[in-house]
Parts: structure tokens; C-alpha cells; sequence
């Protein structure tokens, strides 16, 4: 763990969605290996966790408001950190919400509200940040998106979606800024125990729902994934490890079992094998 630098010297983090969970854990490693860390949120209001969980770590924290739909507002808090401390040296996007419904169960606006958060948003903050680091000649982007961003899986239609699609994204962009110094990754999380569940979208109920069988399937299969989630702890710990490492890399992974589970469709040329393993999922017994 490195000594806690001096706000002159330190280098500045923005990280996202940091009211609980991930993002909260994120903010206060960070801070607790020496950056002077941003943490945002939609409400401050809502911040009593993240400062209580700074006080216990013995560090302070910057919190700000920001919704990462809102791209004026993105421009505002991006501006308002280069204009206070100097410089942007890592941001983490980190940001996101869950969403259970198959395609017929969606309406656009589902998918719309899943492609401005998980999308969107990350791509808006990004492109905020990058002229600061490209012109420091250094600089991480890490977004934090899902093993739902390399394995689709059913009933995440929208959410599984909008994370391959940022995936897509970095990716294209990660060669591009790396002879100028600037590192964009991305970090995919399996279960991990937060309150993400509780914010999920979820497809309303109908009468003689044809899914109805299928998802009930899929819920129990999830509840016992997520009874032995990694904590949010952990995966801070990884998310800080990737945002700070020396060794650059692409893709990184939370836990053992985020590695293996993505490695189901990194090596999966037609598509077979992630197909095999998520089918069962959702099967149901023959009437």
C-alpha cells in the first residue's frame, strides 16, 4: 500500500456511482493507496455510507454530484475537477443498472434507459477526460462492466447488451490512445453481493406470461449465484489493482470465477459453447 501522497503531488481519480456497492469500495481504496479520489454520485444526499466508510478507512473523500445520463452535467463536474485539482489521472466508470426482461417483455425505452447508463454515460465521461490525459501523456480509463459484457445470458437482453456495446467501444478506442500514453480497460465483475440487485428493472407481471416458467428457472439459478457473490470489497480491491497496475492490460476480471465464466465466449468462435452453458439456465420440466 502506497503513503498517502500530498494533494499537490497526489494523483486525482473520478470514480462513478460510489453511494454503495463497488463504486463505494472503489472510491475508498483508492484513496487509501494515496489518489486524491472524486467520488460521485446521482444524490449526495445518499452519501452517509461512503463517508462513514472513508472515516472508518482514515481517509477524505471529494464527493460530487453527478448523473452520468446527464452529459452537461458530466461536462460541469469533469471541467469542475480539472479547474480544483489540476488534472484527471484515472476514471473509473463505474456507474450502472441492471435490467430482467426478454426482448417481447422490453420496451424501447428499457433499452434506451440501459444504453444511456451503462453506454452512454461511460462513453460521454471518456471523451470529457481524454483531452487532459492525451495532453499529460498519461491517463486510465476503466470502465467496469460485467461478465454480462462477454457472455450474453437470458433475461439481461438489454443490460448484457449496452455492456457489450461499451466494451465494443473501449476496445476500439484502447489501441488508438495507447501511443499517447492513455490506458482504457475495462474490469467485468461476476455476482458480486451490493445493492445492484435491488435496483434492477423488472419486467412487469402479465396473465399466461409465456416466459413465466423460463424466468422462474432463471431467478432460482441467479438467487444461488448470487448466495456465494464475491463482496464488494473484493471487488474493489481488483478494480483498484486494474485502475493503478503498471502491467497494461485490456480485460480484467474480479475473481477466478469472472475469468472462467468470459473465457466461455473469448474462445467461443461460433458461438456453441456459450449457448450450451446458458441453455440450462432456463429449461424448464416437459409438461
Amino acid at each position: 500500500m502506497s503513503e498517502q501522497q500530498s494533494p499537490s503531488t497526489a494523483r486525482v481519480a473520478l470514480v462513478t456511482g460510489t453511494s454503495s456497492g463497488m463504486g463505494l469500495h472503489t472510491a475508498v481504496e483508492l484513496a487509501r493507496r494515496g489518489l486524491t479520489v472524486v467520488a460521485t454520485m446521482r444524490d449526495p444526499s445518499r452519501a452517509s455510507a461512503l463517508t462513514d466508510a472513508a472515516r472508518e478507512a482514515g481517509v477524505e473523500l471529494d464527493v460530487r454530484a453527478l448523473d452520468v445520463t446527464d452529459h452537461e452535467a458530466a461536462r460541469a463536474c469533469v471541467e469542475g475537477v480539472v479547474a480544483d485539482r489540476g488534472r484527471i489521472d484515472v476514471l473509473v466508470n463505474n456507474a450502472g443498472r441492471g435490467a430482467v426482461a426478454t426482448a417481447e417483455q422490453l420496451s424501447i425505452g428499457d433499452v434506451r434507459d440501459q444504453l444511456e447508463v451503462n453506454y452512454l454515460g461511460p462513453v460521454a465521461l471518456t471523451k470529457l477526460v481524454l483531452p487532459h490525459m492525451r495532453e499529460a501523456g498519461a491517463g486510465t480509463v476503466l470502465t467496469v462492466t460485467s461478465v454480462g459484457g462477454a457472455v450474453g445470458q437470458p433475461f439481461a437482453d438489454a443490460y448484457c447488451g449496452a455492456k457489450f456495446a461499451v466494451e465494443g467501444f473501449m476496445q476500439s478506442l484502447a489501441v488508438v490512445m495507447l501511443p499517447h500514453g492513455v490506458h482504457v480497460s475495462v474490469v467485468e465483475p461476476a455476482a458480486v453481493a451490493s445493492d445492484f440487485v435491488g435496483n434492477v428493472t423488472r419486467a412487469d407481471e402479465v396473465p399466461d406470461d409465456p416466459y413465466a416458467a423460463q424466468l422462474s428457472a432463471y431467478l432460482a439459478r441467479t438467487a444461488g449465484a448470487f448466495a456465494g457473490a464475491q463482496s464488494s470489497r473484493d471487488a474493489a480491491v481488483a478494480i483498484a489493482d486494474a485502475a493503478l497496475s503498471s502491467e497494461y492490460r485490456f480485460r480484467w476480471q474480479t475473481s477466478a470465477g469472472a475469468t472462467a465464466f468470459v473465457g466461455l465466449s473469448l474462445a467461443d468462435t461460433d458461438g456453441s459453447r456459450v449457448l450450451g452453458a446458458t441453455r440450462g439456465w432456463v429449461e424448464t420440466a416437459p409438461n
